[in-house]
């Protein structure tokens, strides 16, 4: 948006005019107990817009939602058939201001599949709104920007979010009526020598918009490595950081919050600090591990890099039609965790759907295929004993890059999941009585249709990773594990919004039988369901009341709110979209 003043004026005023009864919500629409809501009395005007707009250059994006070109009176049917056939693709979410991945935040407000040009009589009156997306966004190229953005939502009391790539399934990166600050594109990589108290060495300042595998691309040409996750359009500095964050180079380097040397923030008082361990270390501390989009607004992240090298890896899959051998097999491969555990660096990654098992990759950085060989070959003697035929891939790569690329980044990724989680600890694996609890729920999983089950395992322990208790905000349940356990329902493309509930449901059901048969446990909360009544205890833990305190000082007024968030309890969600003071 780069016209004058005028002509956004006049777009606004369009705008206006086209919001649906659903977001011109007039309950208490004018009680400033509640963040604002387009159609409530104090919604700011559209000169107010228009003057944000030029504070920050133009850059001030109006919320469309992803199948508005299949509603009104000018749908349009080829961009209509192109949101349809793109409905499931991660991409154009990613590069979208405030569209998401999640099909339940994305929700059904605004379905590609409704509308007047749908094939199905009984959905063709439905009609098109944002729904739970922000209602403007902010492409945040400068910090600047990101101050104009969270002065203007606590001034004009709307809801603030903050969205770098929309990589996320417990809704932080949407928020009805609200106001996104869009990361996406603050992309800068700096290479340099580090020097503190803590840390010195090699590093890298990464900006907020930055994704995993172009981070690794950068990191590459320098001769280095540096912590990220599996999923190459994650943003490593976004919430994936902040919430702990694991990757194949975990088991070596420890989570990607054990990595984190400084964060350049702006905080909901408007101001543009740095937090490190020895500048507002309080706040260094909560974002390291304490979850995104709730104490301050990242702009970037300086980590810890690397010396790279050659990575030794392996891949093994099989298909077994035999119940009992291929739940024999997967017990096999929990147990063998236990001895893979106490090899450094060792990481691994499995996936389980319906009679086929595959390790999708094992990673040992600075290791040899003979290395591999010798740490696979008890689960291969396993896997004979049962006489289940299986297809290995053994290699070596000259550098971590190589590696990844060969194994993880063409993995596909699906947008319409709903997704559940636990940290499986080892005692649980040990017992031969409470192994097969693990196993009948695993086998309850996969008797569900369109399923999968993802076991992780790396060892983040104090010991492994060199940090002490407590240093960051990472919790115990982390350190004490012995594999992340992710698990997934692919919803329906047609999924109706109660079909989506009904989905998570289901998905939160597994998330508390886990529970049952894990107690002191927790979450990866990246990984989790937002709904979930333990959500304090199994997602922050020992962490809370400490993070509560600093959300506190940082952000008094909840100028960001996240469910679930540490000491989001000022406020709540009530049933038409309104955010109030409890």
């Amino acid at each position: 948006m780069h016209g004058t003043i005028s002509l956004w004026v006049k777009a606004l005023v369009a705008l206006v005019a086209t919001i649906t009864i659903a977001e011109a919500v007039p309950y208490n629409s004018t009680n400033s107990e509640c963040r604002y809501l387009p159609g409530d009395a104090g919604w700011p005007s559209n000169h107010a817009w228009a003057q944000l707009n030029n504070t920050v250059g133009g850059r001030l994006i109006r919320g469309v939602p992803f199948g508005q070109p299949c509603y009104g009176t000018s749908a349009d049917a080829p961009a209509c058939a192109k949101a349809q056939d793109t409905w499931e693709d991660l991409s154009p979410f990613l590069e979208d201001p405030v569209n998401v991945i999640s099909s339940f935040f994305e929700n059904t407000t605004c379905s590609p599949f409704y509308g007047p040009l749908s094939t199905d009589a009984a959905k063709r009156n439905a009609t098109c709104s944002l729904g739970s997306l922000a209602s403007y966004a902010i492409n945040v190229t400068d910090a600047a920007a990101a101050v104009a953005g969270v002065n203007f939502a606590r001034d004009h009391n709307i809801r603030l979010v903050v969205k770098n790539t929309g990589h996320d399934f417990l809704g932080r990166s949407a928020g009805q009526g609200s106001l996104a600050l869009w990361t996406h594109h603050l992309k800068s990589y700096t290479f340099f020598e580090y020097k503190s108290q803590n840390y010195t060495g090699p590093a890298a300042r990464i900006g907020a918009g930055a994704q995993v595998q172009e981070m690794y691309e950068h990191a590459n040409k320098q001769g280095l490595r540096i912590t990220g996750g599996s999923c190459p359009t994650v943003g490593a500095a976004g919430g994936w950081v902040q919430s702990g964050g694991h990757g194949s180079l975990a088991a070596k380097y420890g989570l990607g919050a054990d990595n984190t040397l400084e964060f350049e923030v702006v905080t909901t008082d408007g101001k543009h600090l740095t937090a490190s361990p020895s500048k507002n270390a309080d706040l260094f501390w909560a974002i390291s591990g304490g979850g995104p989009s709730n104490y301050a607004v990242v702009l970037s992240v300086t980590m810890k890099a690397h010396e790279d090298g050659p990575v030794a890896g392996s891949a093994i899959t099989f298909v077994e039609k035999d119940p009992e051998k291929y739940w024999a097999a997967v017990e096999a491969w929990e147990k063998h965790l236990l001895v893979l555990d106490t090899i450094p660096g060792f990481k691994t990654s499995v996936t389980l759907t319906a009679g086929i098992f595959s390790l999708d990759f094992a990673t040992l950085p600075d290791g040899s295929k003979e290395e591999v060989t010798t740490a696979l070959a008890p689960f291969h003697r396993d896997l004979e004993k049962l006489s289940i035929n299986a297809t290995t891939k053994l290699t070596v790569h000259d550098t971590f890059l190589e590696h990844y690329l060969d194994y993880e980044a063409g993995i596909v990724y699906s947008r319409n999941v709903t997704v559940g989680n636990r940290l499986i600890p080892p005692d649980l694996v040990r017992s031969d009585t409470r192994l097969p609890q693990l196993t009948k729920i695993y086998k309850e999983i996969l008797a569900t249709p369109n399923t999968a089950i993802f076991i992780i395992a790396q060892n983040v322990t104090q010991a492994r990773t060199g940090h002490i208790d407590g240093d960051n905000a990472v919790i115990k349940a982390w350190r004490e594990s012995l594999h992340d356990l992710n698990y997934a329902l692919i919803n329906d493309p047609l999924a109706t919004f109660d079909d989506l509930s009904a989905d998570l449901a289901l998905v939160n059901k597994w998330q508390y039988d886990l529970r049952d048969i894990t107690p002191g446990g927790g979450n990866n909360m990246n990984e989790a369901t937002y709904d979930y009544k333990f959500w304090k205890e199994d997602y922050y833990g020992e962490t809370y009341a400490r993070l509560a305190g600093i959300k506190e000082k940082y952000d008094p007024d909840s100028v960001l709110w996240i469910q679930p968030g540490a000491g989001n309890d000022k406020y709540a969600l009530r049933g038409d979209g309104h955010l109030c003071k409890t």
